[in-house]
């Protein structure tokens, strides 16, 4: 599975980045900073899945998950939030993205997220 990272924040990036090496058989085929270089590298580089960051300036991750939705719907789209992941979960279905995961929790919760969209 080839996933894009996309997170304003550099750290963030690199750290699902490390997460993911260690932890599965995925490729990371690439990361953006924000929803603009997220829908340009989405189209240019195809991945399988997007981790998506909520919180980004200029468009945000629900604003990114419908565009995605609308123009590779075969992409599939995890979001990454500081918000809680059970009160937001029907905006982000409904956006079209296949769940979200608490950023406070993700070693945790990352891998085993992936692994539940890699099957469906």
């Amino acid at each position: 599975m080839r996933i894009l990272i996309v997170d304003d924040n550099q750290a963030v990036r690199r750290g699902v980045a490390g997460i993911l090496s260690r932890q599965g058989p995925w490729q990371v085929c690439g990361e953006a900073a924000d929803g603009t270089e997220a829908l340009q590298k989405a189209q240019d580089l195809r991945p399988d899945l997007v981790l998506l960051d909520m919180s980004m300036p200029g468009m945000d991750g629900m604003q990114v998950t419908r565009l995605l939705h609308q123009t590779l719907p075969e992409v599939k789209v995890l979001i990454m939030t500081h918000h809680d992941p059970a009160q937001i979960l029907p905006s982000v279905l409904q956006a079209g993205a296949q769940g979200c995961v608490d950023k406070s929790r993700i070693t945790a919760d990352l891998i085993p997220a992936i692994t539940t969209i890699e099957k469906s």
